[in-house]
């Protein structure tokens, strides 16, 4: 049989949004279970950078500081430079503290501190290693999940399931939601890791020279983390000419760095591919279960949205997750859906309206988005777009009058 677990609520993935929400729901004394798949935070982590409406969630949390203590980096500035001309220059220390600037910072050092802050209430169970393979259904309803793990099944029987485990969710499949992919991207990102050069501006950029664009910034402890776009679904092409042809085309692109991409990649295990694409599931919600984060819908990395949007989707749904326990009425998580689909709309918007700035190629293209750029920045809507990338929705806020467990 295996072990057997009870909870109000069962959420399957520990990343940034399944986390914040268990320890949420554990501050407000709801007994909740967190089943992560991949044991001691061991996996890859691409995702570093923080906006400061997700660092907000986490002040209010009381986690932002010790995940700081952990290692992270402030950058200052967001910059977009076109051969060598700058096109956008964002200041965050021109915004009100106390979080006036990005935070580049392991997302293992984020999950750390969240975990070990919901290990302190006696409500909380964490199961690492366990991968979900069912959904208990019971009456039309969910009512928990089955899982394999190191030590055999485990059985959570829950009065709710919250599927936050990202982009290619199991929970979302097993549920029979499609991913709602909208392939309106034309790139995908290859991420690597660089020795940072000394005298490293506390800056995120991207940058255009020869090639397709680049985002670097400073990534802790002491390197430089690049993400050097490629055409969508042709990275395989180049791959297949062999590393040298894939570091001569990253120099292109990459200039300044040219020599540290010489010596610190010595074969293409050394790189990772993100296939970037959108997407939104046409439904977020069924009886008795829930998607959190990027199992609800997906981003690009443009923009650093991906852990802010996840922070802030758990913040949401907290407070309409403990009255739907409270009052037995799934209504409110069908609101949760419609409220919070609106900010996740503005938002895909943004980014596409980005990239498709960033991108474009050719004299008449860099001549148009110099020109625009002037213009917009001068704008009041190009102050509306900077305050939803940075900050997101206004309405997000923690809903700490509803816990009853105090910070130990």
């Amino acid at each position: 049989m295996g072990e057997e677990i009870s909870a109000d609520v069962c959420v399957v993935g520990g990343g940034p949004a399944g986390l914040t929400l268990g320890l949420l729901l554990a501050r407000t004394g709801v007994r909740v279970a967190v089943l992560e798949r991949s044991p001691l935070l061991t996996r890859e982590f691409w995702g570093e950078i923080l906006q400061p409406g997700g660092l907000a969630v986490l002040g209010s949390l009381g986690v932002l500081d010790a995940a700081r203590q952990r290692g992270g980096h402030e950058l200052d500035r967001f910059t977009f430079t076109d051969r060598g001309r700058t096109v956008l220059d964002i200041d965050y220390r021109a915004l009100d503290p106390p979080y006036n600037y990005l935070l580049s910072m392991p997302q293992r050092h984020l999950l750390a501190a969240l975990l070990d802050a919901a290990r302190e209430h006696e409500h909380f169970t964490y199961r690492d290693g366990f991968r979900v393979t069912e959904l208990a259904e019971e009456d039309g309803r969910v009512r928990g999940v089955v899982a394999r793990g190191p030590a055999g099944p485990v059985t959570v029987r829950a009065r709710y399931v919250v599927g936050a485990d990202g982009r290619f969710s199991l929970v979302r499949r097993l549920a029979g939601i499609p991913a709602g992919r909208r392939d309106v991207f034309d790139f995908d990102v290859l991420w690597l890791k660089l020795p940072a050069p000394e005298h490293t501006p506390p800056q995120a950029r991207i940058f255009r020279g020869r090639g397709r664009p680049l985002l670097a910034y400073p990534s802790w402890p002491d390197r430089l983390q690049l993400g050097w776009t490629v055409p969508h679904g042709g990275y395989a092409r180049l791959a297949a000419q062999g590393v040298d042809a894939v570091k001569a085309r990253l120099a292109e692109a990459a200039p300044p760095y040219a020599s540290l991409v010489d010596a610190a990649v010595t074969g293409l295990g050394d790189l990772s591919l993100l296939d970037v694409f959108a997407a939104c599931a046409p439904q977020w919600t069924k009886p008795g279960l829930v998607l959190l984060g990027d199992s609800a819908h997906t981003h690009s990395p443009i923009g650093a949205q991906g852990i802010n949007l996840a922070v802030q989707d758990a913040a949401v749904l907290h407070p309409m997750l403990v009255a739907a326990l409270r009052t037995r009425d799934d209504g409110g998580l069908v609101g949760f859906e419609r409220s919070r689909g609106a900010d996740i709309a503005r938002i895909m918007r943004i980014q596409a309206m980005q990239a498709r700035g960033m991108t474009a190629d050719g004299p008449v293209a860099r001549f148009v988005r110099t020109r625009a750029a002037r213009i917009m920045t001068r704008t009041p809507a190009f102050a509306k777009v900077t305050r939803e990338i940075v900050y997101g929705s206004p309405a997000v806020r923690v809903a700490s009058e509803l816990f009853t467990a105090p910070r130990p």
